[in-house]
Parts: C-alpha cells; sequence; structure tokens
C-alpha cells in the first residue's frame, strides 16, 4: 500500500472517530502507528467498521450509547476510556448531569471505586469548561 492510499485510509477512520468521540483518541493514533509499520491497516478498519456498526448505528442513539460505555468502563475501572466516552457523551448532546446519574448508578452496581472514578472524570470535565471560559 502507498503512504498515500495509507494517509487517505487512515485519515477516513480518523474522521469516524472525531464524529462518534469529537476527537481522536491517542491510543488510536498508535494503533494506526502499528497498523502502518506492519501492513495491519485492514485490521484497523475492519474494527472501526463494527465499531461504528454498534455506535453508530444502535438503536440507543450515540447520547445513549456513549452513557453506557462511560458506565461500562467506570464498572470496568478503565480510566482513559472512561475519560474518553465521557467526552464523547458530551459531544453527542449528554450534560454533565447524564454523567453524574451514571456514576451514580455505579455506585450501586460497581461499588465506590467506581462512581469515584467516575466523580473525578466529572470534576475534569467541569475544570476544562472552566478554563475554556477565561
Amino acid at each position: 500500500m502507498t503512504d498515500h492510499t495509507f494517509a487517505e485510509r487512515s485519515e477516513a477512520l480518523r474522521d469516524r472517530y472525531r464524529t462518534t468521540l469529537g476527537a481522536v483518541p491517542g491510543a488510536v493514533e498508535d494503533r494506526l502507528r502499528v497498523a502502518q509499520a506492519f501492513g495491519r491497516l485492514p485490521t484497523e478498519e475492519a474494527f472501526a467498521t463494527l465499531r461504528h456498526i454498534v455506535l453508530a448505528d444502535s438503536p440507543l442513539g450515540g447520547r445513549v450509547q456513549q452513557l453506557v460505555h462511560f458506565g461500562q468502563l467506570l464498572a470496568l475501572d478503565r480510566a482513559e476510556p472512561a475519560r474518553i466516552h465521557a467526552r464523547g457523551a458530551l459531544h453527542a448532546g449528554a450534560g454533565i448531569a447524564d454523567l453524574i446519574g451514571v456514576a451514580e448508578t455505579a455506585l450501586i452496581t460497581s461499588g465506590t471505586p467506581a462512581y469515584a472514578l467516575g466523580i473525578e472524570i466529572i470534576v475534569e470535565l467541569l475544570q476544562d469548561d472552566d478554563g475554556k471560559a477565561d
């Protein structure tokens, strides 16, 4: 595959992440570097296609789907992906109150650590918003 073809195809993948999450996560960039180095872009494209079907074409809609991801990742104690999906939920139209509701549900289903992580992420998002106002 030529560098030009790889660049076009990888940019199309990045656009899918920008659409769903509002940004391209660092882990995606890492995977794309590995895909380029080892000729594995078709794997990333297949993964992105499946991800698009599950997220973008979900009967739940983008907002609810991102909130579900946020809650599941809190329960799994996956801090960085939870951050990404909290931002994705906001990008999809959720509000801070929705994220708080998910964190509170995580308290019941997964305990204090999940709740604390959720609130930590929400505080970070609020601080990010405060910084934008300056």
